[in-house]
């Protein structure tokens, strides 16, 4: 048991989110699920210890913040088998189906989760049920459904369609009232929809403006899921706050978004992911449109880091997955350190960089004082190279234990 001062995690080196690497000989006092303070060990323990504090030597570890992925699908429901499942199963089934996937998720490192698109509004209820600690996973900022035309991307799992100026204002207005944390809309085609291409149009720049200028209205973010760069440049110039994939973003599109702010999840695993694919029985259409549209996807990749636009970290692909190894957070990182990135600036990119964007810098994202106690323990040095995050073995959410591989924790914590 902790003592009534919190507990304090020593022999460790920590990245803190935000700098540029990891320092070591550290610790981090945690009090009633959040960080107290971090800093120098010596210092750390010469506060703590008149409060009365357990200490829990973490062995040399490294610590980071919990990871935040930036696109999630709790309910993912592709074509074929996982698409079925999720058609044929009732509400109960549904959100049952996305508290286990939270769970694998929150095991893979991913403390904090932004949804954009689940149906049936399951995800509400999956955040509410995480509110009130009855089920483990990450916490969770949530779009609702995502929005599309008349048989658009997505209409026929998680997207909500609409027509015209007035009827993507309703929808908007709809997922507002039920308690969206921002609007994702569905502006071109995409990888998983039979009927469209990746760069087939769908919205007009009136329907755009509605969804942009009602959730600007309500204060809530609007992110697109987009794939050529004609249809990314509209939506720019009509305030759309950021951009999921991206598959065939030029150079002067680039441009356009660092200049105006505008963020992008780049989803690269998404055009990578054949093992999952295939193990998920996927038809031929579908693996043969992502797979060719790699070459063109990591180029916009890199072409964005280049211009200077703000890449924030979301795997599409569910962050638990089995990709190459490792999960497909891990490997949606390593990819864009490979494509370009710094080990900082990725890290960032799936912490405080991500948090940023939540409107949740003060409290995930980050190891400082008054941030919830959200934390990784690895093997190796994720700020000298992301691949360390192979080496994960320990997770804390909010200062309680809920994966311990090396029993460093002494069982304490929910599971």
């Amino acid at each position: 048991m902790a003592g009534h001062g919190g507990t304090v995690y020593a022999g460790c080196s920590v990245f803190d989110g935000a700098g540029e690497s990891s320092l070591p000989d550290q610790a981090i006092w945690v009090r009633e699920g959040t960080v107290e303070q971090v800093g120098d060990r010596d210092a750390v323990l010469a506060a703590a210890e008149p409060e009365g504090v357990e200490v829990v030597d973490l062995g040399g570890g490294h610590v980071m913040p919990g990871l935040i992925n930036m696109h999630v699908h709790l309910g993912l429901a592709l074509p074929g088998p996982m698409g079925d499942a999720v058609a044929r199963g009732g509400d109960a089934d549904l959100v049952l189906l996305m508290a286990g996937a939270a769970r694998r998720a929150l095991h893979a490192g991913v403390t904090t989760a932004r949804l954009v698109g689940e149906s049936r509004y399951a995800d509400f209820a999956l955040r509410r049920s995480l509110e009130r600690g009855e089920v483990v996973g990450p916490r969770l900022f949530t779009a609702g459904h995502a929005l599309c035309c008349t048989g658009g991307h997505g209409h026929d799992s998680d997207a909500l369609e609409a027509d015209g100026a007035d009827g993507f204002r309703r929808a908007t207005r709809e997922q507002l009232r039920a308690g969206a944390d921002l609007i994702k809309v569905c502006i071109s085609g995409g990888i998983a929809g039979e009927h469209e291409g990746i760069d087939t149009p769908q919205l007009t720049d009136e329907e755009m403006a509605a969804v942009i200028g009602t959730a600007h209205d309500w204060g809530r973010q609007v992110t697109a899921h987009a794939g050529p760069s004609s249809v990314i440049a509209r939506a720019v110039e009509l305030g759309v706050d950021g951009i999921e994939h991206g598959y065939q973003l030029t150079e002067q599109v680039c441009a356009l978004m660092a200049e105006r702010g505008v963020r992008y999840v780049p989803t690269i695993t998404v055009s990578r992911c054949r093992e999952f694919l295939e193990l998920h029985q996927v038809p031929d259409w579908m693996i043969d449109r992502a797979l060719s549209a790699a070459p063109e996807h990591w180029a916009s990749l890199q072409r964005a880091i280049a211009a200077g636009v703000t890449i924030v970290m979301g795997s599409d692909t569910p962050p638990d997955a089995a990709l190459d190894g490792t999960t497909a957070t891990v490997r949606e990182m390593e990819l864009m350190a490979e494509a370009g990135m710094t080990p900082a600036q990725v890290l960032r990119s799936a912490t405080s960089g991500a948090a940023e964007w939540l409107g949740a810098a003060d409290r995930v994202g980050t190891l400082a004082p008054g941030a919830a106690a959200d934390f990784l323990v690895l093997d190796a040095d994720p700020a000298a190279d992301v691949a360390a995050l192979r080496t994960l073995h320990t997770v804390v959410q909010g200062g309680e234990p809920v994966r311990d591989d090396r029993g460093l924790l002494a069982g304490r914590g929910r599971r």
